[in-house]
Protein backbone atom coordinates (compact mmCIF):
# COMPACT_ATOMS: atom_id res chain seq x y z
CA UNK A 1 0.00 0.00 0.00
CA UNK A 2 1.13 3.55 -0.71
CA UNK A 3 2.36 5.86 2.03
CA UNK A 4 0.31 9.05 2.31
CA UNK A 5 0.67 12.62 3.48
CA UNK A 6 -1.91 15.40 3.32
CA UNK A 7 -1.63 19.17 2.89
CA UNK A 8 -4.44 21.10 4.56
CA UNK A 9 -4.72 24.87 4.93
CA UNK A 10 -6.04 27.42 7.36
CA UNK A 11 -8.19 28.83 4.54
CA UNK A 12 -8.50 28.91 0.78
CA UNK A 13 -5.57 30.36 -1.14
CA UNK A 14 -2.79 29.53 1.33
CA UNK A 15 -0.89 27.64 -1.37
CA UNK A 16 -2.01 24.04 -0.87
CA UNK A 17 -1.98 23.27 -4.59
CA UNK A 18 1.60 24.49 -5.12
CA UNK A 19 2.87 22.82 -1.94
CA UNK A 20 1.31 19.54 -3.10
CA UNK A 21 2.87 19.92 -6.56
CA UNK A 22 6.25 20.76 -5.04
CA UNK A 23 6.24 17.71 -2.77
CA UNK A 24 5.29 15.56 -5.76
CA UNK A 25 8.28 16.86 -7.73
CA UNK A 26 10.70 16.48 -4.80
CA UNK A 27 9.64 12.89 -4.17
CA UNK A 28 9.76 12.08 -7.88
CA UNK A 29 13.34 13.38 -8.01
CA UNK A 30 14.13 11.27 -4.95
CA UNK A 31 13.19 8.17 -6.93
CA UNK A 32 9.65 7.45 -5.70
CA UNK A 33 6.53 6.78 -7.72
CA UNK A 34 4.37 9.64 -6.44
CA UNK A 35 0.86 10.81 -7.31
CA UNK A 36 -1.48 13.63 -6.20
CA UNK A 37 -5.02 13.17 -4.90
CA UNK A 38 -7.91 15.51 -4.11
CA UNK A 39 -11.20 13.82 -3.35
CA UNK A 40 -13.33 16.84 -4.19
CA UNK A 41 -12.38 19.89 -6.22
CA UNK A 42 -14.53 22.92 -7.02
CA UNK A 43 -13.27 24.55 -10.21
CA UNK A 44 -14.28 25.72 -13.66
CA UNK A 45 -10.85 24.97 -15.13
CA UNK A 46 -10.95 21.31 -16.11
CA UNK A 47 -9.14 18.81 -18.33
CA UNK A 48 -9.98 15.70 -20.33
CA UNK A 49 -7.88 12.55 -19.87
CA UNK A 50 -6.93 10.28 -22.74
CA UNK A 51 -9.88 8.08 -21.72
CA UNK A 52 -12.24 11.02 -22.28
CA UNK A 53 -12.90 11.67 -18.58
CA UNK A 54 -13.05 15.11 -16.94
CA UNK A 55 -11.00 16.21 -13.91
CA UNK A 56 -9.77 19.39 -12.26
CA UNK A 57 -6.71 21.07 -13.77
CA UNK A 58 -5.02 21.51 -10.37
CA UNK A 59 -4.54 17.74 -10.14
CA UNK A 60 -3.34 17.68 -13.76
CA UNK A 61 -0.70 20.24 -12.81
CA UNK A 62 0.32 18.14 -9.81
CA UNK A 63 0.46 14.97 -11.93
CA UNK A 64 2.79 16.78 -14.34
CA UNK A 65 4.99 17.70 -11.38
CA UNK A 66 5.00 14.03 -10.36
CA UNK A 67 5.99 13.03 -13.89
CA UNK A 68 2.94 10.84 -14.54
CA UNK A 69 -0.07 11.01 -16.82
CA UNK A 70 -3.23 12.56 -15.31
CA UNK A 71 -5.71 9.93 -14.11
CA UNK A 72 -9.30 10.71 -13.20
CA UNK A 73 -8.86 8.75 -9.95
CA UNK A 74 -6.65 11.63 -8.77
CA UNK A 75 -9.82 13.79 -8.57
CA UNK A 76 -12.91 11.58 -8.30
CA UNK A 77 -15.34 14.45 -7.58
CA UNK A 78 -15.34 17.73 -9.51
CA UNK A 79 -17.89 20.46 -8.79
CA UNK A 80 -18.34 23.04 -11.57
CA UNK A 81 -20.44 25.99 -10.32
CA UNK A 82 -23.34 26.88 -12.64
CA UNK A 83 -24.62 29.74 -10.48
CA UNK A 84 -24.18 31.16 -6.97
CA UNK A 85 -25.97 28.27 -5.28
CA UNK A 86 -25.49 25.20 -7.49
CA UNK A 87 -22.98 23.13 -9.39
CA UNK A 88 -22.67 20.45 -12.01
CA UNK A 89 -21.46 17.36 -10.13
CA UNK A 90 -18.92 15.21 -11.99
CA UNK A 91 -18.04 11.82 -10.49
CA UNK A 92 -15.24 9.67 -11.87
CA UNK A 93 -14.99 11.98 -14.87
CA UNK A 94 -18.64 11.84 -15.92
CA UNK A 95 -21.58 14.13 -15.23
CA UNK A 96 -23.83 12.93 -12.40
CA UNK A 97 -26.15 15.94 -12.63
CA UNK A 98 -26.76 19.46 -11.32
CA UNK A 99 -27.33 19.97 -7.58
CA UNK A 100 -27.91 22.90 -5.29
CA UNK A 101 -25.42 23.37 -2.48
CA UNK A 102 -27.94 22.01 0.03
CA UNK A 103 -28.72 18.97 -2.12
CA UNK A 104 -25.05 18.16 -2.54
CA UNK A 105 -24.33 18.60 1.18
CA UNK A 106 -27.00 16.02 1.95
CA UNK A 107 -25.88 13.66 -0.83
CA UNK A 108 -22.08 13.72 -0.70
CA UNK A 109 -21.55 10.91 1.82
CA UNK A 110 -23.01 8.61 -0.82
CA UNK A 111 -19.82 9.31 -2.77
CA UNK A 112 -17.45 7.90 -0.14
CA UNK A 113 -17.30 4.48 -1.88
CA UNK A 114 -16.28 6.27 -5.11
CA UNK A 115 -13.55 8.14 -3.22
CA UNK A 116 -12.24 4.94 -1.66
CA UNK A 117 -12.19 3.09 -4.99
CA UNK A 118 -10.38 5.98 -6.68
CA UNK A 119 -7.77 6.10 -3.91
CA UNK A 120 -7.24 2.35 -4.02
CA UNK A 121 -6.78 2.51 -7.79
CA UNK A 122 -4.17 5.23 -7.36
CA UNK A 123 -2.31 3.09 -4.82
CA UNK A 124 -1.70 0.56 -7.57
CA UNK A 125 0.60 3.01 -9.41
CA UNK A 126 2.16 5.02 -6.54
CA UNK A 127 4.56 4.49 -3.64
CA UNK A 128 3.54 7.84 -2.12
CA UNK A 129 0.28 9.78 -2.49
CA UNK A 130 0.28 13.49 -1.65
CA UNK A 131 -3.26 14.60 -0.81
CA UNK A 132 -4.59 18.13 -1.05
CA UNK A 133 -7.43 19.29 1.16
CA UNK A 134 -9.90 22.06 0.34
CA UNK A 135 -10.61 25.33 2.11
CA UNK A 136 -10.09 24.80 5.84
CA UNK A 137 -10.66 21.85 8.19
CA UNK A 138 -11.91 24.36 10.78
CA UNK A 139 -15.11 25.16 8.86
CA UNK A 140 -17.10 23.62 11.69
CA UNK A 141 -20.45 24.06 9.92
CA UNK A 142 -19.15 21.66 7.24
CA UNK A 143 -17.54 19.11 9.57
CA UNK A 144 -20.55 16.80 9.34
CA UNK A 145 -20.16 14.55 6.31
CA UNK A 146 -16.71 16.00 5.47
CA UNK A 147 -15.06 14.09 2.62
CA UNK A 148 -12.18 16.37 1.66
CA UNK A 149 -10.32 17.48 4.82
CA UNK A 150 -10.16 15.65 8.16
CA UNK A 151 -12.94 13.30 7.08
CA UNK A 152 -10.77 12.14 4.20
CA UNK A 153 -7.64 12.04 6.39
CA UNK A 154 -9.49 9.60 8.64
CA UNK A 155 -10.69 7.48 5.72
CA UNK A 156 -7.14 6.99 4.36
CA UNK A 157 -5.33 7.38 7.73
CA UNK A 158 -3.16 10.30 6.57
CA UNK A 159 -0.77 12.46 8.62
CA UNK A 160 -1.44 16.16 7.97
CA UNK A 161 0.74 19.19 7.30
CA UNK A 162 -1.21 22.37 8.09
CA UNK A 163 -0.25 25.45 6.03
CA UNK A 164 -0.97 29.10 6.84
CA UNK A 165 -0.53 32.20 4.65
CA UNK A 166 1.60 34.89 6.34
CA UNK A 167 1.22 37.20 3.34
CA UNK A 168 -2.39 37.88 4.35
CA UNK A 169 -1.39 38.57 7.96
CA UNK A 170 -2.34 36.87 11.20
CA UNK A 171 -0.64 33.57 10.42
CA UNK A 172 -0.16 32.65 14.11
CA UNK A 173 -3.86 33.20 14.75
CA UNK A 174 -4.67 31.23 11.58
CA UNK A 175 -2.69 28.20 12.70
CA UNK A 176 -3.54 28.25 16.40
CA UNK A 177 -7.20 29.07 15.75
CA UNK A 178 -7.49 26.19 13.31
CA UNK A 179 -5.90 23.77 15.78
CA UNK A 180 -8.21 25.01 18.53
CA UNK A 181 -11.33 24.27 16.44
CA UNK A 182 -10.23 20.72 15.58
CA UNK A 183 -11.31 17.79 17.70
CA UNK A 184 -8.66 16.06 19.78
CA UNK A 185 -8.55 13.17 17.31
CA UNK A 186 -8.15 15.57 14.40
CA UNK A 187 -5.38 17.54 16.14
CA UNK A 188 -3.40 14.34 16.63
CA UNK A 189 -3.31 13.93 12.84
CA UNK A 190 -1.50 17.26 12.40
CA UNK A 191 2.22 16.42 12.44
CA UNK A 192 3.69 19.69 11.21
CA UNK A 193 2.92 23.34 10.48
CA UNK A 194 4.01 25.33 7.42
CA UNK A 195 4.21 29.13 7.25
CA UNK A 196 3.85 29.97 3.57
CA UNK A 197 4.50 33.09 1.43
CA UNK A 198 6.96 34.77 3.82
CA UNK A 199 8.78 37.92 2.69
CA UNK A 200 11.86 39.23 4.48
CA UNK A 201 14.21 37.98 7.22
CA UNK A 202 12.79 34.77 8.69
CA UNK A 203 14.84 35.20 11.88
CA UNK A 204 12.31 37.89 12.86
CA UNK A 205 9.80 35.07 13.29
CA UNK A 206 11.90 33.15 15.83
CA UNK A 207 10.07 34.31 18.96
CA UNK A 208 6.69 33.80 17.31
CA UNK A 209 7.66 30.30 16.17
CA UNK A 210 8.69 29.41 19.71
CA UNK A 211 5.30 30.50 21.09
CA UNK A 212 3.44 28.83 18.19
CA UNK A 213 5.11 25.48 18.81
CA UNK A 214 4.61 25.76 22.58
CA UNK A 215 0.91 26.68 22.37
CA UNK A 216 0.12 24.39 19.44
CA UNK A 217 2.25 21.46 20.53
CA UNK A 218 3.21 20.80 16.89
CA UNK A 219 6.58 21.57 15.23
CA UNK A 220 6.96 24.03 12.35
CA UNK A 221 8.13 21.99 9.37
CA UNK A 222 9.09 24.96 7.25
CA UNK A 223 8.92 28.68 6.54
CA UNK A 224 8.45 28.96 2.78
CA UNK A 225 9.25 32.27 1.04
CA UNK A 226 6.89 34.01 -1.34
CA UNK A 227 7.59 32.31 -4.68
CA UNK A 228 7.30 33.80 -8.14
CA UNK A 229 6.26 30.50 -9.72
CA UNK A 230 4.25 30.72 -12.94
CA UNK A 231 1.98 27.71 -12.66
CA UNK A 232 -1.77 27.24 -12.71
CA UNK A 233 -3.59 28.41 -9.61
CA UNK A 234 -7.09 27.72 -8.31
CA UNK A 235 -9.40 29.55 -10.69
CA UNK A 236 -11.60 31.04 -7.95
CA UNK A 237 -8.58 32.69 -6.26
CA UNK A 238 -6.36 33.61 -9.19
CA UNK A 239 -4.49 36.91 -9.13
CA UNK A 240 -4.37 36.95 -12.92
CA UNK A 241 -7.65 38.87 -13.06
CA UNK A 242 -6.03 41.82 -11.25
CA UNK A 243 -3.32 42.45 -13.86
CA UNK A 244 -4.17 45.56 -15.90
CA UNK A 245 -0.82 46.66 -17.34
CA UNK A 246 -0.55 46.71 -21.13
CA UNK A 247 2.45 45.36 -23.03
CA UNK A 248 3.55 46.30 -26.50
CA UNK A 249 1.22 43.52 -27.66
CA UNK A 250 -2.01 43.78 -25.68
CA UNK A 251 -4.30 40.72 -25.50
CA UNK A 252 -7.69 41.14 -23.81
CA UNK A 253 -9.71 38.18 -22.48
CA UNK A 254 -13.38 38.75 -21.68
CA UNK A 255 -13.94 37.90 -18.02
CA UNK A 256 -17.56 36.93 -17.77
CA UNK A 257 -19.05 35.64 -14.49
CA UNK A 258 -18.75 31.93 -15.39
CA UNK A 259 -15.41 32.08 -17.22
CA UNK A 260 -13.81 28.63 -17.50
CA UNK A 261 -10.53 27.15 -18.73
CA UNK A 262 -8.75 30.50 -18.91
CA UNK A 263 -5.59 28.39 -18.66
CA UNK A 264 -5.78 28.52 -22.48
CA UNK A 265 -4.07 31.93 -22.30
CA UNK A 266 -1.31 31.21 -19.76
CA UNK A 267 1.12 30.50 -22.59
CA UNK A 268 0.94 34.12 -23.77
CA UNK A 269 1.90 35.41 -20.31
CA UNK A 270 5.36 33.85 -20.74
CA UNK A 271 6.17 35.84 -23.89
CA UNK A 272 8.16 39.06 -23.38
CA UNK A 273 6.30 42.29 -24.18
CA UNK A 274 2.93 40.51 -24.39
CA UNK A 275 0.29 41.33 -21.79
CA UNK A 276 -2.86 39.35 -21.03
CA UNK A 277 -5.63 41.42 -19.44
CA UNK A 278 -8.94 40.06 -18.15
CA UNK A 279 -11.65 42.65 -18.74
CA UNK A 280 -15.22 42.84 -17.43
CA UNK A 281 -16.49 46.07 -19.01
CA UNK A 282 -16.37 48.00 -22.27
CA UNK A 283 -14.39 50.75 -20.53
CA UNK A 284 -11.72 48.25 -19.45
CA UNK A 285 -11.58 46.71 -22.92
CA UNK A 286 -10.36 49.81 -24.75
CA UNK A 287 -8.58 48.97 -28.01
CA UNK A 288 -6.36 45.90 -27.53
CA UNK A 289 -4.45 44.13 -30.29
CA UNK A 290 -6.54 40.96 -29.96
CA UNK A 291 -9.60 39.74 -28.06
CA UNK A 292 -10.34 36.23 -26.79
CA UNK A 293 -13.78 35.06 -25.71
CA UNK A 294 -12.92 32.14 -23.39
CA UNK A 295 -14.90 29.13 -22.23
CA UNK A 296 -17.99 29.52 -20.07
CA UNK A 297 -19.90 27.21 -17.73
CA UNK A 298 -23.13 29.03 -18.62
CA UNK A 299 -22.84 30.30 -22.18
CA UNK A 300 -26.30 31.82 -22.43
CA UNK A 301 -26.15 33.70 -19.12
CA UNK A 302 -22.65 35.00 -19.86
CA UNK A 303 -23.74 36.22 -23.30
CA UNK A 304 -26.69 37.99 -21.65
CA UNK A 305 -24.19 39.58 -19.25
CA UNK A 306 -22.05 40.80 -22.17
CA UNK A 307 -25.18 42.15 -23.84
CA UNK A 308 -26.32 44.05 -20.78
CA UNK A 309 -22.99 45.69 -19.92
CA UNK A 310 -22.10 46.76 -23.46
CA UNK A 311 -19.24 44.32 -24.06
CA UNK A 312 -21.02 42.50 -26.89
CA UNK A 313 -21.47 45.73 -28.85
CA UNK A 314 -17.88 46.79 -28.13
CA UNK A 315 -16.44 43.44 -29.29
CA UNK A 316 -18.56 43.39 -32.46
CA UNK A 317 -17.45 46.92 -33.35
CA UNK A 318 -13.76 46.29 -32.75
CA UNK A 319 -13.86 42.94 -34.59
CA UNK A 320 -13.91 44.95 -37.82
CA UNK A 321 -10.39 46.13 -37.01
CA UNK A 322 -8.60 43.51 -34.86
CA UNK A 323 -8.62 39.69 -34.55
CA UNK A 324 -11.18 38.09 -32.24
CA UNK A 325 -11.14 34.40 -31.31
CA UNK A 326 -13.73 32.45 -29.33
CA UNK A 327 -12.91 29.19 -27.55
CA UNK A 328 -15.61 26.69 -26.53
CA UNK A 329 -18.37 28.75 -24.90
CA UNK A 330 -16.94 31.90 -26.47
CA UNK A 331 -17.09 30.20 -29.86
CA UNK A 332 -20.74 29.32 -29.28
CA UNK A 333 -21.52 32.93 -28.33
CA UNK A 334 -19.96 34.23 -31.55
CA UNK A 335 -22.38 32.19 -33.68
CA UNK A 336 -25.81 33.17 -34.93
CA UNK A 337 -27.96 31.26 -32.45
CA UNK A 338 -27.83 29.19 -29.25
CA UNK A 339 -30.68 26.77 -28.56
CA UNK A 340 -31.24 24.93 -25.29
CA UNK A 341 -34.20 22.58 -25.87
CA UNK A 342 -33.33 20.35 -22.91
CA UNK A 343 -32.93 23.18 -20.39
CA UNK A 344 -29.26 22.51 -19.73
CA UNK A 345 -28.68 26.21 -19.02
CA UNK A 346 -31.44 28.81 -19.44
CA UNK A 347 -33.73 26.94 -21.83
CA UNK A 348 -35.20 28.35 -25.04
CA UNK A 349 -33.32 29.99 -27.89
CA UNK A 350 -31.30 33.18 -27.99
CA UNK A 351 -29.60 35.18 -30.72
CA UNK A 352 -25.82 34.94 -30.85
CA UNK A 353 -23.32 37.68 -31.69
CA UNK A 354 -23.52 36.89 -35.40
CA UNK A 355 -19.77 36.90 -35.98
CA UNK A 356 -19.58 33.25 -37.13
CA UNK A 357 -21.92 31.25 -39.45
CA UNK A 358 -22.69 28.76 -36.67
CA UNK A 359 -25.74 27.63 -34.73
CA UNK A 360 -25.38 25.69 -31.49
CA UNK A 361 -27.71 23.21 -29.81
CA UNK A 362 -26.95 22.50 -26.16
CA UNK A 363 -27.46 18.83 -25.27
CA UNK A 364 -27.35 16.70 -22.13
CA UNK A 365 -24.45 14.63 -23.44
CA UNK A 366 -21.07 16.26 -22.81
CA UNK A 367 -18.37 16.00 -25.48
CA UNK A 368 -15.07 15.05 -23.79
CA UNK A 369 -12.05 14.10 -25.87
CA UNK A 370 -8.41 14.83 -26.52
CA UNK A 371 -7.60 16.18 -29.97
CA UNK A 372 -4.40 16.06 -32.02
CA UNK A 373 -4.06 17.38 -35.56
CA UNK A 374 -3.10 20.23 -37.83
CA UNK A 375 -4.83 23.58 -38.18
CA UNK A 376 -7.11 23.74 -41.21
CA UNK A 377 -6.46 26.20 -44.04
CA UNK A 378 -7.66 29.69 -43.13
CA UNK A 379 -7.66 33.09 -44.76
CA UNK A 380 -7.00 36.57 -43.45
CA UNK A 381 -5.18 37.22 -40.19
CA UNK A 382 -5.44 33.63 -38.92
CA UNK A 383 -3.89 32.18 -42.09
CA UNK A 384 -0.55 32.23 -40.23
CA UNK A 385 -1.81 29.23 -38.24
CA UNK A 386 -2.74 27.09 -41.26
CA UNK A 387 -1.04 23.69 -41.30
CA UNK A 388 0.51 23.95 -37.83
CA UNK A 389 0.34 20.91 -35.55
CA UNK A 390 -1.53 21.22 -32.27
CA UNK A 391 -2.63 19.22 -29.22
CA UNK A 392 -5.68 19.98 -27.13
CA UNK A 393 -8.97 18.74 -25.74
CA UNK A 394 -12.69 19.43 -25.93
CA UNK A 395 -15.20 19.77 -23.09
CA UNK A 396 -18.60 21.12 -24.11
CA UNK A 397 -22.32 20.53 -23.87
CA UNK A 398 -23.92 20.24 -27.30
CA UNK A 399 -22.72 20.70 -30.86
CA UNK A 400 -22.57 23.38 -33.52
CA UNK A 401 -23.82 23.24 -37.10
CA UNK A 402 -23.34 25.38 -40.19
CA UNK A 403 -26.02 27.24 -42.14
CA UNK A 404 -27.17 24.05 -43.87
CA UNK A 405 -27.88 22.48 -40.46
CA UNK A 406 -25.04 20.01 -41.06
CA UNK A 407 -22.62 19.26 -38.26
CA UNK A 408 -19.42 21.15 -38.86
CA UNK A 409 -16.51 19.00 -40.12
CA UNK A 410 -13.65 18.21 -37.81
CA UNK A 411 -11.52 21.36 -38.01
CA UNK A 412 -9.38 23.27 -35.58
CA UNK A 413 -11.00 26.63 -36.34
CA UNK A 414 -14.18 27.95 -37.91
CA UNK A 415 -13.95 31.36 -39.58
CA UNK A 416 -16.57 33.92 -40.52
CA UNK A 417 -17.21 36.34 -43.35
CA UNK A 418 -15.03 38.78 -41.46
CA UNK A 419 -11.52 37.34 -41.77
CA UNK A 420 -10.58 38.83 -38.38
CA UNK A 421 -12.77 36.36 -36.47
CA UNK A 422 -12.58 32.65 -35.75
CA UNK A 423 -13.76 30.11 -33.21
CA UNK A 424 -12.76 26.69 -31.94
CA UNK A 425 -13.90 24.06 -29.45
CA UNK A 426 -10.30 23.04 -28.67
CA UNK A 427 -8.72 24.03 -25.37
CA UNK A 428 -4.93 24.19 -25.18
CA UNK A 429 -4.56 24.75 -28.91
CA UNK A 430 -1.97 27.51 -28.36
CA UNK A 431 0.27 25.55 -25.99
CA UNK A 432 2.68 24.44 -28.70
CA UNK A 433 5.45 26.99 -29.25
CA UNK A 434 4.94 27.12 -33.03
CA UNK A 435 1.25 28.03 -32.72
CA UNK A 436 1.76 30.71 -30.05
CA UNK A 437 4.79 32.11 -31.90
CA UNK A 438 2.91 32.40 -35.19
CA UNK A 439 -0.01 34.21 -33.59
CA UNK A 440 2.13 36.67 -31.61
CA UNK A 441 4.38 37.31 -34.61
CA UNK A 442 1.31 38.18 -36.70
CA UNK A 443 0.04 40.55 -33.99
CA UNK A 444 3.47 42.18 -33.83
CA UNK A 445 3.57 42.52 -37.62
CA UNK A 446 0.21 44.30 -37.52
CA UNK A 447 1.84 46.95 -35.31
CA UNK A 448 5.12 47.17 -37.18
CA UNK A 449 6.96 45.37 -34.38
CA UNK A 450 9.10 42.24 -34.38
CA UNK A 451 9.16 39.30 -31.97
CA UNK A 452 12.53 38.12 -30.70
CA UNK A 453 13.45 34.76 -32.20
CA UNK A 454 12.85 32.04 -29.64
CA UNK A 455 10.74 34.31 -27.41
CA UNK A 456 7.97 31.69 -27.38
CA UNK A 457 8.87 28.41 -25.76
CA UNK A 458 6.82 25.27 -25.68
CA UNK A 459 4.47 25.68 -22.70
CA UNK A 460 5.10 22.10 -21.58
CA UNK A 461 8.85 22.76 -21.42
CA UNK A 462 8.24 26.02 -19.55
CA UNK A 463 6.15 24.25 -16.92
CA UNK A 464 8.80 21.55 -16.42
CA UNK A 465 11.34 24.23 -15.51
CA UNK A 466 8.84 25.81 -13.13
CA UNK A 467 8.24 22.47 -11.36
CA UNK A 468 11.97 22.05 -10.84
CA UNK A 469 12.30 25.61 -9.49
CA UNK A 470 9.40 24.96 -7.13
CA UNK A 471 11.02 21.74 -5.89
CA UNK A 472 14.38 23.47 -5.41
CA UNK A 473 12.82 26.15 -3.21
CA UNK A 474 10.73 23.75 -1.12
CA UNK A 475 13.70 21.41 -0.65
CA UNK A 476 15.61 24.32 0.85
CA UNK A 477 12.91 25.65 3.17
CA UNK A 478 10.92 22.57 4.21
CA UNK A 479 12.30 20.04 6.67
CA UNK A 480 12.08 17.11 4.28
CA UNK A 481 13.69 14.75 6.81
CA UNK A 482 10.77 15.39 9.17
CA UNK A 483 8.25 15.04 6.32
CA UNK A 484 9.71 11.72 5.20
CA UNK A 485 9.59 10.68 8.85
CA UNK A 486 5.84 11.37 8.89
CA UNK A 487 5.51 9.08 5.87
CA UNK A 488 7.49 6.30 7.55
CA UNK A 489 5.21 6.52 10.59
CA UNK A 490 1.97 6.48 8.59
CA UNK A 491 -0.03 3.31 8.99
CA UNK A 492 -0.48 0.60 6.40
CA UNK A 493 -4.19 0.33 5.66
Amino acid sequence: MAKVIMIQGTMSGVGKSLLTAGLCRIMKRDGYRVAPFKSQNMALNSFVTKEGLEMGRAQVMQAEAAGIAPLVCMNPILLKPTNHTGSQVIVNGQVLGNMSAREYFAYKRNLIPDIKRAFQKLEEVADIIVIEGAGSPAEINLRENDIVNMGLAEIVDAPVLLAGDIDRGGVFAQLLGTLMLLTETERKRVKGLIINKFRGDSSLLDSGIEILEKKGGIPVAGIVPYMDIQLEDEDSLTERFNKKERGKIDIAVIRYPRISNFTDFNVFEQIPEVSVRYVASAAELGYPDMIFLPGSKNTMSDLDWMRENGLEAAVKEIAEMIPVCGICGGYQMMGEQISDPEGMENGGTMKGMGLLPVKTWLKHEKVRRQVHGTVNEMEGFFSVLSGLEFDGYEIHMGNSVDQTQSFLPEAAFVTGRNENVCGTYIHGIFDRAAVATALVAALADNKGLSVESGACIDYKDFKEKQYDTLADILSEYLNMEEIYGMLRESHIR
